[in-house]
């Protein structure tokens, strides 16, 4: 296994750069670096019919959300997703390439949540946002036009598992009812010591830099074990939504998404799943920079596409690459 020629390209011009990795920075400086990091490799600003920042009811007061609309009335399938960052980085902003993208490929609206932060709100807080805010626009569809019966959530990295988890608390709340799951290389599994001891390229994402994240969102080594925190260390995965997992070979959670999705697949819930050797994390947010991002945000979309019932041109089901 290689690393894809666009990323040895993308490294050495972070190398040329003097780019510091994240868990050496501040917070305030990292949460700054990865939103411009992110809007540098996003790629041009695709526009979409409308855009509109408003909020909805969370457990501690209100959260922001973004919608992101196609042209056209509603009641629209809707992709609920979660931005990536670690839980303690982002914000509706660094989703908003992604997002715009996916509405333009498939047709449906987005809403991205803007949930709690850590070390200022940790575990829990981020997952009861998630839940919280897709409750209230499946329970107020006609506000939001929201087609209640074609309803996905989605994410990537801290994201992904961030759906995940909300899939566990819908399924064991009674709802809403998910038409599909959008996994994009998710953390699912907390528990330290479960990646590569020689992961240690500072110009990639790597051990340290998932310990830096777990350490900020967990508020004790207990945590790690709760599957809303490791959901691939939840008992029964039968009854969740159809899934679609994308993974990079260069990645530390590249194992755990691996086996989060055969876990799906031995409690019998459709997957399918996209594994990209030669990329590193974060890969599918910088199709500016990657091919393979651009054709993971396609397969991503075709996904979408299948589970909600809208037409267009269809990827294979399964289809890994590589």
């Amino acid at each position: 296994m290689t690393l894809d020629p666009q990323v040895v390209a993308w490294r050495a011009a972070r190398a040329a750069a003097g780019a510091a990795p994240l868990y050496t920075q501040s917070l305030a400086e990292a949460r700054a670096a990865d939103l411009a990091a992110i809007r540098a490799g996003s790629g041009a600003v695709e526009p979409v019919a409308e855009v509109r920042d408003t909020t909805v009811p969370g457990p501690a007061g209100p959260l922001p959300v973004r919608i992101h609309r196609p042209a056209g009335d509603g009641p629209l399938p809707t992709l609920v997703y979660f931005f990536g960052g670690g839980w303690t980085l982002g914000s509706v902003d660094t989703a908003d390439g992604i997002c715009r993208r996916l509405v333009n490929l498939t047709g449906c609206q987005s809403v991205t949540v803007g949930y709690r932060l850590a070390p200022e709100h940790p575990f829990p807080a981020a997952v009861q946002d998630c839940h919280a805010a897709l409750r209230h626009l499946a329970a107020y569809a006609g506000r939001f036009r929201v087609d209640p019966d074609r309803l996905a959530v989605g994410g990537d990295s801290a994201g992904g598992n961030l759906a995940a988890a909300v899939t566990l608390l819908a399924r064991s709340d009674g709802g809403p009812r998910l038409a599909a799951q959008l996994l994009v290389y998710p953390n699912t599994d907390q528990r330290p010591g479960r990646r590569p001891a020689d992961d240690e390229d500072p110009l990639l994402f790597n051990r340290h830099s998932v310990g830096w994240y777990r350490g900020h969102y967990l508020a004790g080594p207990d945590d790690a074990a709760h599957p809303l925190a490791s959901p691939l260390l939840a008992e029964d995965l039968t009854g969740l939504p159809p899934a679609l997992v994308v993974t990079a070979g260069y990645d530390p959670l590249c194992a755990e998404g691996r086996r989060y999705a055969a876990r799906l697949d031995e409690a019998g819930v459709p997957v399918e799943t996209a594994h990209y050797p030669g990329m590193v994390h974060g890969f599918f947010a910088m199709p500016g920079v990657f091919d393979a991002g651009r054709e993971a945000q396609e397969r991503a979309a075709a996904f979408l596409r299948r589970h909600f019932g809208v037409g267009g041109a269809q990827a294979p089901v399964g289809v890994d690459h590589g």
